[in-house]
């Protein structure tokens, strides 16, 4: 996945993509541990895209928080 692809989807979808690599993470765990995973490599994506996602949506929180301190500073 692309981080600007990342960059133009809904706090929603990035929710449902979250969701989505955790259950692709565990069920390839599972996998790999029975040796029915061949490629092992994709634990490993699907760990970095995780770790994307969940850049993405810190980054969301932390402006939406930024812009609720300025606008009760400018209130005061």
């Amino acid at each position: 996945m692309e981080i600007n692809e990342l960059r133009d989807c809904t706090v929603e979808r990035l929710n449902d993509l979250e969701t989505n690599l955790r259950r692709q993470i565990f069920e390839a765990r599972i996998k790999n541990f029975t040796n029915q995973l061949d490629d092992t490599d994709s634990i490993r994506r699907a760990r970095r895209d995780l770790a994307r996602v969940k850049t993405i949506i810190n980054e969301r929180f932390r402006e939406e928080a930024a812009i609720a301190v300025t606008a009760e500073a400018g209130e005061a």
